[in-house]
């Protein structure tokens, strides 16, 4: 054989070695990331009986929101039916801008309700047909049994927080308008005597405020530098621009200047100017149930900037933003409550479990609503008072957890 086909020979055998190698190493790197994406595949914590138990949930908590909505419904109509008539309220509006927006807010109002139900009713009925024996006699802890009611309560409570802190909000705002318009309910459109700080050192005050027109009476706008007065300007009327792109634009009209530079004043008049004064009609109009329509992110926003400008009345709000998380956290609690109780056979049926579960449901959203009281009224701190029915519904859920059948 020639040295030449040797040496040929020689060069495709390497190649083949290398190819071999780099091929090797690529099938060990997809096989750590294999293993990788297998520990975090969520799924393979997921079991046949998890995934039983989760349709049982999801199934059960649909159909008892679907269930009392429906029920709801059909009070609100016949008890607004009347004024929706004299109004002379369209049907359009009344199925899209109100009833489609007030089935989500009562929705994610009795959330812990419904979750409460569903364990209670669906654990109930494993327990009645010897299910939960037969998975515990297979070795089964409580524990683990309750793996599968704590992934359906967090896709619950995501769900939950992400309507409520941003879907919900926006639907409120055309619900209320709604109702301003076919149900009577005014809202509050003008404020007086609003004075505000709307800057470092800046004082902002409005005799009488029309929110209807974005318009102002009485203006005045004080400017201090180390304790002292430097500028007072004052205006007639002052207007919102609400086609501006920019915020905080106003227009006075027939405004004065007085500028202060030691002891000398200079005085500056005028019918019209655009000015801006670091303040939004929402700053100076407060109505019923305000909170309720700010997005989380606004919420957080506007309380800040309230707490920023000296205002005391940001309680409602800040309680409102804490609420929201806090409700979510009570799936949890609640779904432990309820597999706790309903979770062992007995012979008087799901009846008396069905009874407590109503019962602790209403006592927590009642305790909800006391404890936002007392953060308004009693000068509670806001997270406190939000947080309060979840601190003492823990200790029950530990509780009712010890005493589960194992």
């Amino acid at each position: 054989m020639k040295y030449s086909t040797l040496r040929k020979r020689h060069r495709a055998l390497k190649r083949l070695r290398s190819i071999r190698n780099r091929t090797a190493g690529a099938s060990r790197f997809f096989q750590k990331v294999g293993r990788v994406l297998n520990f975090a595949n969520p799924l393979r914590y997921i079991k046949k009986i998890d995934a039983y138990i989760i349709k049982k949930f999801i199934g059960t908590y649909i159909y008892s929101i679907a269930l009392i909505i429906s029920i709801s419904i059909v009070f609100d109509i016949n008890e607004n039916l009347a004024k929706f008539s004299t109004n002379n309220a369209p049907l359009r509006a009344i199925v899209f801008d109100y009833y489609a927006n007030f089935v989500p807010y009562f929705a994610n109002l009795f959330s812990p309700l419904f979750v409460f139900i569903a364990v209670i009713f669906f654990t109930s009925k494993l327990a009645g047909n010897s299910e939960i024996i037969a998975m515990m006699a297979c070795g089964m802890s409580f524990k683990r049994l309750l793996r599968p009611y704590m992934i359906s309560a967090a896709l619950i409570s995501a769900l939950n927080f992400y309507l409520g802190a941003y879907v919900i909000p926006q639907g409120t705002v055309v619900r209320h308008n709604f109702e301003s318009l076919y149900k009577n309910n005014t809202k509050n459109t003008s404020a007086s005597n609003v004075q505000l700080q709307v800057g470092p050192g800046v004082i902002a005050y409005i005799a009488q405020y029309d929110n209807v027109h974005k318009t102002g009476y009485g203006f005045s706008l004080d400017k201090f530098e180390n304790k002292k007065l430097v500028s007072h300007m004052t205006a007639n009327i002052i207007q919102y621009d609400t086609i501006s792109d920019s915020r905080y634009h106003w227009k006075a009209i027939n405004y004065k200047i007085r500028t202060l530079k030691g002891m000398r004043e200079q005085i500056t008049t005028g019918m019209e100017m655009d000015t801006t004064v670091m303040m939004e009609p929402m700053d100076l109009v407060f109505s019923k149930g305000q909170q309720e329509t700010f997005t989380s992110p606004e919420l957080k926003r506007y309380i800040s900037k309230q707490k920023d400008r000296g205002s005391g009345n940001v309680v409602q709000y800040e309680v409102e933003y804490h609420k929201r998380i806090a409700t979510c956290f009570a799936s949890f609690i609640l779904t432990i409550i309820g597999a706790s109780l309903s979770s062992r056979k007995r012979k008087g049926g799901m009846g008396l479990y069905l009874g407590i579960g109503l019962a602790l449901s209403f006592s927590y959203i009642l305790l909800q609503t006391i404890s936002s009281t007392f953060a308004i009224n009693a000068n509670t701190p806001p997270i406190l008072a939000a947080w309060i029915p979840n601190i003492l519904y823990f200790f029950i859920a530990y509780f009712c957890y010890k005493k589960a059948p194992n």
